[in-house]
């Protein structure tokens, strides 16, 4: 992604801008208009405006957005024009969904290694990855280059991978494990609690049925 300093709300908001403007291409649209987008993604045009005001002069008044300029921008911002290779860290209930989630499909992002401690496993391929035992796992990031890391492994060791894989070089995070790890200023954590987001709509949902 850019290294232009944008709310981090935004940057969240591009991927889904990119998804969309991916389906309106395959459809054959040519342009489309900031409130179009709105009723698409659900977000109010106001704000895709604002968020896309971050980058200059996307489109024009009275005529919109170029899909395909728009679709180039958003592939190259969100680094889309080159295979990002990531690892998987824990390859258990969770980790072979995510194995068998077709990530580069549409993302230009593929798990090229996974690791874990089930002997089962390690030294199988599952789904097309190449499962390595976790004592492999320094070395192999290293050799591989990887940089980016999907963390799910139990809480109660979330902190000691996490600590190796800083040890490694490792500059991004996904963290699916309810533990908040502890990195330096230079690493990047995604935090992603399943059971937290549940929990959330529950409460919402609650409140609906009160009001």
């Amino acid at each position: 992604m850019t290294s232009q300093n944008i709310p981090k709300a935004t940057a969240k908001r591009l991927p889904i801008y990119y998804r969309y403007l991916n389906m309106l291409s395959d459809a054959g649209k040519k342009r489309v208009s900031s409130n179009e987008l709105a009723d698409a993604v659900k977000v109010d045009s106001a704000t895709i405006r604002r968020d896309f005001s971050y980058f200059g002069a996307l489109g024009k008044r009275g005529y919109g957005y170029d899909v395909e300029n728009l679709l180039e921008f958003f592939k190259k911002t969100l680094n889309q024009d080159k295979l990002t290779n990531v690892a998987l860290i824990g390859v258990g209930n969770l980790g072979h969904a995510l194995l068998n989630f077709n990530f580069h499909k549409s993302n230009n992002v593929r798990i090229n290694a996974a690791f874990d401690i089930n002997e089962e496993i390690t030294g199988t391929i599952q789904s097309g990855v190449p499962i390595y035992p976790m004592e492999d796992m320094k070395e192999q990031l290293k050799i591989q280059q990887i940089e980016i890391v999907i963390l799910t492994v139990p809480a109660n060791v979330a902190q000691g991978v996490t600590n190796d894989l800083i040890e490694v070089g490792v500059k991004g995070i996904l963290n699916f494990t309810p533990l908040r790890i502890s990195v330096p200023e230079s690493v990047l954590v995604q935090n992603v609690d399943l059971t937290n987001e549940l929990q959330t709509l529950i409460y919402f949902l609650d409140l609906e049925k009160q009001s």
